[in-house]
């Protein structure tokens, strides 16, 4: 059975920092492209970053750039979400997915992910 199973989340104060772990299982998930998501209530799902199966190509949202950093270890078959300076803003279910093998350059337009985490809870207070 594949999953994907997200950790990390909780409640931090503004400016402050969380490192989200998505671990993957039931396959290897190494050619495939890893996203995150987030969703706000009342917002629609909207894609944060992206990280290629070689790691060498990556893309942000406009919104975490320079604050949010994505990075994966194909050997523990896991996807890494580095969060700093938090804002209010970024309160969410963040999700992890997995999909479009071997694609050498990503970004944040792509949604149909094969596979999806049931997400964790991030809330920054201000």
């Amino acid at each position: 059975q594949v999953q994907l199973v997200e950790s990390g989340g909780g409640l931090v104060q503004a400016g402050g920092s969380l490192k989200l772990s998505c671990a993957a299982s039931g396959r290897t998930f190494s050619r495939d492209t890893m996203g995150w998501f987030r969703q706000a209530p009342g917002k629609e799902r909207e894609s944060v970053a992206a990280i290629s199966w070689s790691s060498r190509s990556t893309a942000y949202r406009d919104s975490v750039k320079d604050r949010f950093t994505i990075s994966r270890d194909n050997t523990l078959n896991t996807v890494y979400l580095q969060m700093d300076s938090l804002k209010p803003e970024d309160t969410a279910v963040y999700y992890c997915a997995a999909g479009y093998p071997n694609l050498v350059v990503v970004n944040t337009r792509l949604y149909k992910y094969d596979y999806w985490g049931q997400g964790t809870q991030v809330t920054v207070s201000s």
